[in-house]
């Protein structure tokens, strides 16, 4: 397995981490045990890093990640996050940041995934209404507690990661990047890679739309969050389906999946940065694993990038963007 530096403090992954938000809500329905193989099976292949955070389920993604792992925590690299608050019947309660909240959310998560350590700990979304340095205040003394090993950030505009990073080293921002989201490319990535911050992309399949698994909306599972996601709909997909199909070209000439393709792309963009693919099926996740073997030649890059140039995907990332970069 390809191993790859997130930061400059020490830590290190697999070259492709699991995304595990997809096993507990928003991508339909899912059984358990096929998601606990999936988790075994990524272990196996040599994945050892797990993504999940407080809110998937909500707080169920942390109970199943934490039984997948148990009695081989040593194997793992574990990444959770805080920060969007949800009541235990999945209302959305807001975005929170203060000191006494990070305290109390590490605890529990710790509680629900039956460690004593995290080892990489993100605020999943920056509260605008507390400064970026009570909180990873609060997050470093954690740090100092030994509760959590390395810190991190969701979705933080630029000015916000310098301010974080000047209270305590931050080692990973995590926000979404793909063929289809390349916004991290205005100002994101030569930020980190300034402060010497790694980069986690998450949805670098695009929410799966750059599996070619989703040409119509009747190709969206009845309860599926994509169902309400704008780049799903109407004319937006129409629009977005050029893309994938640039996608499709290069996998046919290669003879692999459009995902590998995909994936491969992401990895290619520099080795500071790790994609975290999120899935629920063995098949999918063996499929995701050969992205790492795809060295995509210059031409094949430049045809990528001709077929889905930043900015050109139809439609918001969300629904709602009142949470994101702030």
């Amino acid at each position: 397995m390809d191993k790859r530096p997130l930061g400059r403090q020490g830590l290190v992954v697999s070259g492709l981490g699991l995304g595990c938000m997809g096993m507990s809500e928003f991508y339909g329905t899912s059984d358990e045990q096929e998601c606990l193989a999936t988790i075994d099976r990524a272990i196996e292949l040599g994945v050892d890093f797990l993504d999940t955070a407080d809110m998937y389920g909500p707080y169920l993604n942390e109970v199943l990640v934490g039984k997948a792992i148990s009695g081989r925590r040593d194997k793992i690299v574990l990444a959770t996050k805080f920060g969007i608050e949800r009541s235990p019947e999945g209302k959305w309660m807001g975005v929170r940041g203060s000191a006494d909240y990070v305290r109390k959310a590490c605890d529990a998560s710790l509680k629900r995934l039956h460690v004593d350590h995290i080892d990489l700990y993100y605020q999943h979304r920056v509260d605008k209404n507390v400064p970026i340095e009570e909180t990873v205040g609060a997050m470093a003394e954690l740090v100092g507690q030994g509760k959590v090993r390395y810190l991190g950030l969701s979705e933080a505009a630029p000015a916000t990661i310098r301010r974080a990073h000047k209270v305590h080293p931050i080692s990973a921002l995590q926000t979404e990047y793909s063929l289809w989201t390349r916004d991290p490319e205005d100002e994101i990535l030569a930020t980190v890679r300034e402060l010497g911050i790694g980069f986690v992309a998450y949805s670098p399949l695009g929410r799966g739309f750059l599996t070619g698994r989703f040409t119509s909306y009747q190709d969206i599972p009845d309860g599926d969050y994509r169902r309400n996601a704008p780049r799903f709909q109407g004319e937006n997909l129409e629009k977005n389906l050029a893309i994938l199909e640039g996608v499709k070209m290069v996998a046919s000439e290669r003879k692999v999946a459009p995902a590998q393709v995909a994936l491969a792309w992401v990895l290619a963009q520099g080795r500071d940065i790790v994609p975290i693919p999120g899935t629920k099926h063995i098949r999918y996740l063996e499929e995701n694993l050969k992205g790492l073997e795809i060295a995509l030649t210059a031409e094949e890059l430049a045809r990528l990038d001709q077929a889905a140039p930043k900015g050109a995907t139809a439609g918001p990332r969300y629904p709602d963007m009142s949470t994101v970069n702030r």
